[in-house]
């Protein structure tokens, strides 16, 4: 009885370790189609956040983005509109607004509408899904190439607004 519970024991635990070194392989998400946020390098190996604290995952990836002085980080996530911009006229056009994560983190949304098509009605307090390259600044970041890129040099973005995608 002894060497069954013993053999119990030691399948019980090969089963417990080969699940959780299983799912520690596990491919990660595509771009294209984010479900949840995530952060990768343009140029290099993709950043791997510390575990989450925050309620949305995109409060956690932004705040370690910004501690961290990140720059050149495509970025995908979805947060609330918290004021609108003026458009930005000089040189390339840009659409201009700001998200805001629960913690109180801010960052910009500038979205060149030379090469995609604004968000028409827009309003604050809108939820916005992006994929783009997030730049370190000290009012908490911007995140722009939120646009398809014509020269195929770079990762094209995207922003989703009540459905519609705009790239």
């Amino acid at each position: 009885m002894d060497s069954l519970k013993k053999t119990l024991l030691a399948a019980t635990i090969g089963f417990v370790a080969i699940g959780v070194f299983g799912t520690l392989n596990q491919a990660t998400p595509t771009a294209s189609q984010p479900p949840a946020a995530s952060v990768a390098r343009t140029s290099a190996p993709t950043f791997t956040p510390a575990a989450p604290t925050a309620v949305n995952p995109t409060d956690a990836l932004l705040a370690q983005a910004f501690q961290q002085r990140l720059s050149n980080y495509q970025i995908t996530g979805s947060l609330p509109v918290s004021r609108l911009l003026p458009d930005d006229n000089d040189g390339s056009r840009h659409q201009k607004f700001i998200l805001q994560t629960s913690t109180g983190q801010t960052v910009l949304i500038a979205h060149n509408i030379d090469l995609a098509p604004r968000i028409a009605n827009l309003q604050v307090g809108d939820t916005v899904e992006f994929y783009g390259e997030y730049e370190w600044n000290e009012k908490g970041g911007v995140i722009h190439w939120t646009h398809h890129d014509p020269a195929g040099r770079h990762a094209h973005g995207w922003l989703r607004h009540r459905g519609a995608v705009y790239q």
